[in-house]
């Protein structure tokens, strides 16, 4: 059993009662399939970077997922045919990136609130430019 990441964005105008539907219609497909869900995180409503079957916003999901690779293939093409998808993406993690990608937490205000963290050598470094710059004089 391989480890799989999938992306999908959904239609813009559904309610997060049907976006539950479809996560639920999505799970049940990879139990059928002897797969498991295991993590699930709701990105939001999203503008698009360009045009999608003349859809500019969409509802971002990210799922966490176990299944046979020889199931990869009906998945997408369940993808596909599933009338609330406009684009997906399934992706093959390793080990140490499901790890890594299950044990942390999504912080949607935390992601966008964090400042840019510079290393040591860098802050040094920035220090000394800072240092050397010349005043201009007006």
């Amino acid at each position: 059993m391989r480890s799989y990441q999938s992306v999908l964005i959904l239609k813009p105008d559904l309610d997060e009662t049907q976006v539950d539907q479809a996560l639920e219609k999505i799970s049940e497909f990879l139990k059928k399939n002897g797969g498991s869900c295991l993590k699930v995180e709701k990105w939001g409503k999203k503008r698009l970077a360009f045009r999608v079957k003349k859809i500019r916003f969409g509802y971002y999901l990210n799922i966490y997922h176990t299944c046979d690779n020889q199931n990869v293939a009906s998945l997408e093409t369940e993808y596909k045919l599933f009338e609330q998808v406009i684009r997906y993406l399934v992706i093959r993690l390793g080990d140490k990136e499901l790890e890594r990608a299950v044990s942390r937490e999504y912080n949607e205000g935390e992601s966008g609130s964090r400042e840019k963290e510079t290393s040591p050598a860098k802050k040094g470094s920035a220090a000394k430019e800072d240092a050397t710059k010349v005043p201009d004089n007006d």
